[in-house]
């Protein structure tokens, strides 16, 4: 495994085994077990079902058989799309996160999670998925992980497919923004578990549009909409029709 995915293994496996939910959908009054299942997975509806709905503004995705949730952790997003597609599989690299992720699975075994400890799909055949969903992970990889797997989600895809991927853009121009823009990595780590007391860091780096693009020739990114980011991103959400010229 390289040296940065053992890394981002270790992680996550510390924030699974300690505060899976907190850690998936962070929340300053949610810490130390705050959050409760039926508010979590509701949550998880209120980010999905506006997605499908610009989906279908967008005429893209028009068949739901079987989709990806890279990066599910709990599974809060893959319990929402369930309700919307015929098979979802859900894949992390964390081992406790996946164990909270079948805990709390209701979909009626529509749901397949998978630990991948791999830098890429390679479990997954060429043209599998009907859509591929990333929403709030590939800022947490190091960049050359991060742009391997967005090359994989346009393999794993069907030809005329769908992405849907949720990454900060750019960082805002605020205390925060600055500081994770300029201010070494190392050093934030050790303040997000001396100060802001995280069981593990959180690595946090931006994917342009313009790059994004660059990663996925011959597919037409139809839409790129601002969402939550809090004050130091800017968040987008970009819905990727795979394999047609732009």
């Amino acid at each position: 495994m390289p040296v940065g995915l053992e890394q981002v293994r270790r992680d996550w496996t510390r924030l699974g085994s300690t505060e899976p939910l907190w850690a998936v959908c962070v929340d300053p009054d949610k810490r130390d077990g705050g959050w409760n299942d039926d508010d979590f997975l509701a949550s998880g509806r209120s980010d999905i079902d506006p997605a499908m709905r610009r989906l279908d503004e967008l005429g893209l995705a028009e068949r739901r058989g079987r989709i990806l949730d890279f990066g599910c952790g709990a599974g809060r997003l893959s319990n929402a799309l369930s309700a919307h597609f015929e098979r979802v599989v859900g894949v992390d690299i964390s081992a406790p996160m996946l164990e909270e992720a079948r805990r709390l699975d209701r979909s009626e075994g529509r749901i397949e999670f998978v630990l991948n400890e791999r830098p890429d799909l390679s479990r997954f055949e060429d043209d599998s998925f009907d859509v591929v969903y990333s929403d709030l992970v590939l800022q947490h990889l190091p960049t050359d992980l991060a742009e391997g797997y967005v090359r994989e989600f346009a393999r794993v895809v069907r030809p005329g497919g769908t992405l849907v991927l949720g990454v900060p853009d750019s960082e805002r121009r605020t205390f925060k923004g600055l500081v994770f823009k300029y201010v070494p990595w190392p050093l934030v780590a050790l303040a997000q578990k001396v100060i802001l007391r995280y069981p593990a860091p959180m690595r946090m780096h931006t994917l342009s549009t313009e790059r994004l693009a660059e990663l996925l020739p011959g597919s037409d990114i139809v839409a790129s909409d601002e969402y939550w980011g809090g004050d130091h991103w800017r968040h987008l959400r970009h819905y990727v029709r795979v394999g047609v010229q732009a």
